[in-house]
């Protein structure tokens, strides 16, 4: 081999190799400090993002979360859950209090969504999300004085967050997240495999078979057919077909995953106890195991097509970097 020969290659091999450090994607670890664990956090833009968590921690960043800023809000309660519909409506779950905003987070104001004598208990609001500019839900349960769980939550409303009325579903079961795809279709998961489905909005709700009786802690559907739900003890589920069937996936890990949150319609991401991350890139047909540079526990997780956030104990922030 000539020397014009060996540089060319040697030319092409250093080519070959920056291309494959720049298609590497990973995770950098960042901390707010503090032993309070971060359960949630949500992004309306890419510079604009919060993260909330135990005894009604909330901050939020305008700078990509180069830095973050403590923001009061009204509640010692472990906020459990931050949702925005658009860059300006959005809600935090706390406990059995609410609130909302109408200004893209700078405010946040509490709306009474429920009377004590109503209940037996006490409300634990876990999850929020919209069918539409109008109707909502809130899943949770219902607690004794004990904290036990004594019966499920559901909750809805017809005028954007501002009242809200109870939903009787005929379970006993702790709730712990929903999502929707439009203004009717939609899905709760809980305690035991519970999975529960509506086709009117959350008027009514019915149950489809999980195959499983683990706790299910996250759902994510792409659209009306493809949907996906993690849980305890490494269970993955997809369907295909808007739940009539589910399908468990089968993967070597045994962590609990918390959350799962799909990019776009190929790339998801899977985050859990022990720092887990894994990532799929063929609709959740099969997972990889990504590095985390954290044993931490994540229990919260945001994705978007070019960046995406988690958050655990002890204030562990991480960004996904492409």
């Amino acid at each position: 081999m000539s020397f014009v020969q060996k540089t060319i290659l040697l030319i092409f091999g250093i080519l070959f190799a920056v291309q494959i450090l720049n298609a590497q994607t990973g995770w950098v670890s960042n901390t707010i400090g503090g032993s309070s664990d971060l359960v949630t956090v949500f992004f309306t833009e890419p510079k604009r993002g919060f993260i909330a968590g135990d005894e009604g921690y909330f901050a939020q960043t305008t700078d990509g979360g180069k830095t973050w800023a403590k923001q009061t809000i009204d509640t010692t309660e472990n906020i459990n859950e931050i949702y925005f519909r658009n860059e300006d409506n959005g809600y935090l779950v706390a406990g059995k209090k609410m609130f909302l905003t109408d200004n893209g987070g700078r405010s946040w104001r509490e709306i009474k969504i429920y009377d004590a004598k109503d209940f037996k208990g006490t409300p634990e609001f876990l999850s929020i999300r919209f069918a539409d500019k109008k109707r909502g839900v809130i899943v949770g349960s219902v607690l004794s004085k004990d904290d036990e769980v004594i019966d499920s939550l559901v909750m809805r409303t017809d005028n954007g967050g501002e009242s809200w009325y109870r939903i009787p579903v005929a379970f006993k079961r702790e709730l712990y997240h929903l999502d929707f795809v439009n203004k009717d279709k939609g899905w709760a998961v809980g305690d035991k495999g519970m999975i529960l489905a509506t086709q009117d909005g959350g008027v009514n709700w019915q149950v489809q078979k999980a195959g499983t009786d683990k706790a299910l802690y996250n759902v994510d559907f792409r659209n009306s057919d493809e949907g996906f739900i993690v849980g305890a003890k490494g269970i993955i589920l997809r369907t295909e077909n808007g739940g009539e069937t589910w399908e468990t996936v089968k993967t070597s890990f045994p962590n609990t995953f918390l959350r799962v949150h799909f990019a776009d319609d190929k790339n998801g991401f899977v985050v859990g106890y022990g720092g887990a991350i894994l990532r799929t890139s063929d609709k959740g047909k099969t997972w990889i195991k990504q590095e985390s540079t954290t044993r931490e526990n994540l229990y919260g997780l945001f994705m978007s097509k070019k960046y995406g956030w988690a958050v655990g104990a002890n204030g562990l922030i991480i960004q996904y970097q492409r």
